[in-house]
């Protein structure tokens, strides 16, 4: 269930917002006269939904590469590569 606070608990509630998204490491939803208008959350969860984004991404651009014929590359190749760069 998601955490809905009105605006004026960012000003008179910081501290117990902030600790709660350090603690819960779930966002805060804030609304504005009755309708939702921002989010608080953490930097780090912040920074875990990037993470997640940016692979998404690249999972989304090898299925496209896949649907249009791209095998990519035998796992034996690959192991060569990464072995060699680890030797170097």
């Amino acid at each position: 269930m998601p955490t809905i606070r009105p605006i004026s608990d960012l000003r008179n509630k910081s501290n117990e917002i902030s600790n709660f998204v350090h603690s819960s490491n779930e966002p805060i939803f804030i609304t504005k006269n009755g309708e939702g208008d921002m989010v608080v959350m953490s930097i780090a969860h912040y920074s875990q939904m990037q993470k997640k984004l940016e692979l998404y991404s690249k999972l989304a651009v090898a299925e496209s590469q896949r649907v249009a014929g791209d095998n990519g590359r035998p796992l034996n190749k690959i192991m060569k590569n990464i072995r060699k760069k680890i030797r170097a």
